[in-house]
């Protein structure tokens, strides 16, 4: 927890052989990434789904 602890907040990498292993990323910071991706998706959904024709609907039809 010590190396955690002096990335102060930031994501560690762990090396083997001075190569990553692994990445120690804090809770804050991978839910920010995590909203992000989201982010990023929900984007790519919304141009995909740019050209498709506009349907009218009631709110009482539904």
């Amino acid at each position: 927890m010590a190396v955690i602890e002096q990335g102060e907040g930031f994501p560690v990498a762990i090396l083997n052989r001075n190569a990553p292993v692994f990445y120690a990323v804090p809770a804050k910071a991978y839910e920010l990434l995590m909203d992000k991706l989201e982010d990023i998706e929900l984007a790519e959904l919304v141009n995909q789904r740019a050209n498709e024709p506009v349907i009218e609907v009631s709110i009482n039809d539904l």
